[in-house]
């Protein structure tokens, strides 16, 4: 607690080559949170603590005894999340300079399914549960205390144990990386990409709130419209948001569907898919569909992402959840951005709030170009596939120029449109009751084209045969960086279950291999961006998309540079290249 203890436990700590490292804050917000207190551990059942004063400038004072130790570039630090922890750091003006280790990311790797808190995996790893951080300051919601209000005696105790054990965890699952041999996605792609993404939430992005507010109002009234027109078609007023009262009207006063299904409490379902089969048949369906897709745009997106704005930078903070998701893919939340809907205008107007910091800066997106059918000819070798890309056809176009038999130059917009719909999803493992539900055509024509296809091209179907059959033998799946994926049901006796099990068989290994390449990207361009000393920075990721905050100076250098990090990220097989586009603009709609 005195300077002096502290100095001789920095002395001892730069004694080590492994440091387990832990923070303790006022809030889950790394971005809008104060320091507490800091724990270290470096022998199992062994921790020190460190608190740290609600005045900023002695908690400063303290951290600045620190920062030769921080600085150190010879220490690695273990930790359970530690991007969290990275981030309270930076806004104290420290990084960690050494390497990191992160024991939730050494979990994900190894079994992605599931959930991984820290009390969870000592449970079940260390056969111990630890103190509850509820025990200290309350159950969740509105009057949870914080960590500030718990005194040091009680705090000791908890954050030493959570360094510690976080130690032990360590030692518990490092063996297991070599066991799975994951070792290759948890050194090359999950562990770098720790630091890539602090930096990334640490700046946040800056939002059009003028836009926004007018943009609300005008789903407002489009939305009002739409329901104006329900109820004059339906000729009686209802409550248009809930479910039970819309079957009702639709199935019971309408009769629009005949056969119109239940759901399990007895009302009538009246969920998107079962009213996009209608849409077309009946006006009223329409306007239900743009009423529900106007208030949720309104809901969701335009009036949430004010409220979300941090006080300290005026932007907003995504934070990126690295161990969420089996394929490996990135999600984000507050705002979730793999969730804003690119498909319809309305949507897509949603990225012109998201706007360069200032005039002097201009947003850059970049983007993967069919990434996942690339990696699938890579992957599946497949003859045909793979010799339209490397000729730079277009992959559509040559799909359905083989499976209709004709030049490619008589291929229709039609034709085009149908070998797209099966280029996606064969991958998926939809077979020709999909695919003519999804096209709206009959199911004779669907199986004929997918017939088609598999003969034009048999190495795709090949793959499919072998990948589940690999893992019917070994139990997993992988991705071309050796991320695995672990099917315990492809061999159950439950036709359902197996099939769901096959389908990921197929589809894990090309969602993976995509995941991993644009992950691989992030940590590339963010480590030539720091050579170059470039101001610029990348501030978001969706899907297989890289947003930037660039300085209209650097825009030169910066777009070759992004663009020879993304195609170079991961080569494929069979020389099937890699393509990404880049363009920019002065809001996110106008980049993309």
């Amino acid at each position: 607690q005195t300077a002096e203890e502290i100095d001789v436990l920095i002395k001892t700590l730069l004694e080590q080559n492994e440091i387990c490292f832990d923070t303790e804050t006022t809030g889950i917000d790394a971005n809008d949170a104060e320091l507490v207190g800091m724990s270290f551990s470096v022998t199992p059942h062994e921790a020190y603590y460190i608190p740290c004063p609600a005045d900023q400038e002695a908690t400063k004072k303290i951290l600045e005894q620190f920062k030769p130790l921080f600085n150190s570039s010879s220490v690695t630090w273990i930790g359970q999340n530690l991007k969290y922890d990275m981030l309270v750091l930076k806004w104290y003006g420290i990084e960690l300079k050494g390497n990191i280790y992160d024991t939730m990311l050494v979990h994900y790797v190894v079994e992605p399914e599931g959930r991984r808190s820290m009390d969870l995996l000592s449970a079940q790893y260390l056969g111990y549960e630890p103190v509850h951080i509820e025990e200290l300051i309350g159950k969740k919601g509105k009057n949870q205390g914080n960590m500030r209000d718990v005194e040091v005696e009680k705090i000791k105790d908890y954050a030493a144990e959570d360094a510690d054990i976080t130690l032990q965890l360590k030692h518990a699952l490092h063996p297991k990386l070599q066991e799975k041999e994951v070792e290759k996605v948890f050194y090359e792609v999950e562990n770098p990409l720790v630091k890539v993404l602090t930096d990334m939430e640490f700046e946040g992005v800056r939002i059009d709130e003028s836009f926004l507010k007018e943009y609300s109002k005008e789903l407002e009234r489009e939305a009002k419209l739409s329901e104006e027109s329900v109820y004059k078609q339906a000729g009686v007023k209802f409550n248009l948001a809930s479910p039970k009262q819309l079957g009702e009207v639709l199935f019971e006063v309408l009769k629009i569907d005949p056969k119109a299904k239940k759901t399990k409490t007895g009302q009538y379902a009246t969920g998107e898919d079962v009213l996009m089969k209608m849409a077309h048949s009946n006006p009223i369906v329409a306007d239900i569909l743009a009423f529900r897709e106007l208030t949720k745009l309104k809901s969701t997106y335009v009036d949430a992402l004010p409220v979300l704005i941090n006080r300290k930078t005026s932007r907003v903070h995504t934070s990126y959840a690295q161990a969420v998701a089996v394929t490996g893919r990135l999600s984000s939340n507050n705002p979730n951005l793999q969730n804003i809907p690119i498909r319809s205008d309305r949507g897509k107007e949603i990225r012109k709030a998201f706007i360069p910091r200032d005039e002097k800066h201009t947003l850059i997106s970049a983007d993967y170009s069919q990434i996942e059918l690339r990696i699938v000819a890579g992957i599946s070798g497949d003859p045909n596939m793979c010799d339209a890309f490397r000729n730079g056809k277009d992959i559509h176009t040559a799909t359905a120029a083989k499976v209709y038999n004709i030049e490619e130059k008589d291929v229709t917009k039609e034709m085009r449109y149908k070998a797209k719909s099966v280029n996606f999803g064969i991958i998926y493992g939809q077979g020709a009751f999909g695919l003519a539900d999804n096209l709206g055509i009959s199911r004779a024509e669907a199986k004929e084209i997918i017939d088609n296809y598999k003969k034009e091209f048999n190495g795709i179907t090949r793959y499919m045969d072998e990948t589940i059959n690999f893992a019917r033998e070994h139990g997993y799946v992988q991705t071309l960086m050796g991320r695995k994926r672990w099917l315990r049901d492809i061999n159950s006796s439950n036709f359902t279950v197996r099939s769901f099990a096959e389908r990921n068989a197929i589809n894990s290994p090309i969602q993976g291999t995509a995941a991993d390449m644009i992950k691989l990207a992030m940590i590339k361009i963010h480590a030539a961006m720091q050579k170059e000393r470039l101001q610029s920075k990348m501030i978001l990721q969706v899907h297989d998309e890289l947003v930037f905050d660039a300085l209209i100076e650097e825009l030169e250098t910066l777009k070759p540079l992004i663009l020879e990090n993304m195609k170079a990220a991961l080569p494929l097989p069979h020389g099937v290249p890699v393509e990404a586009e880049v363009g920019f603009g002065d809001n996110w709609l106008a980049a993309h």
